[in-house]
């Protein structure tokens, strides 16, 4: 199997295709990889997502890792976000603190949770557009 094709950056399939390449690494548990990577990966496929949805609304987006402050950006544009959407703010926690190595390992249970939310945010914006 092949990748998806590149479109131009300023394309939000582009942004939204890229957020599916972070859930499928996200998804893709292998027993050398850390939770605190997965979880990462996790909130890549959320950030750029939301961005996707942005770009495709033509709203200019904060270069940030914080999905509170994306969505609510998202939001003073006149967009609503849903409650599954919205727990996505949960995993800006991984944008920095999971890249490096630190005293706080990531559980199982937070890894799925993540992975759920960042799969739920990824759904929504497929259909935004």
């Amino acid at each position: 199997m092949k990748p998806p094709e590149h479109n131009s950056p300023d394309d939000p399939r582009e942004w939204l295709n890229r957020a599916k390449s972070n859930l499928a690494r996200a998804r893709n548990r292998l027993p050398e990889v850390y939770f605190e990577d997965l979880c990462f990966d996790a909130q890549q496929a959320a950030e750029k997502a939301i961005k996707a949805v942005m770009i495709s609304h033509d709203i200019d987006y904060p270069y940030t890792h914080d999905l509170t402050h994306l969505m609510s950006s998202l939001e003073a544009s006149g967009h609503s976000i849903p409650g599954p959407v919205r727990r996505a703010a949960g995993l800006t926690r991984y944008a920095v603190h999971a890249r490096y190595p630190s005293l706080e390992a990531v559980t199982e249970a937070e890894y799925i949770g993540a992975l759920e939310i960042a799969e739920a945010v990824v759904l929504w914006a497929e259909n935004q557009f």
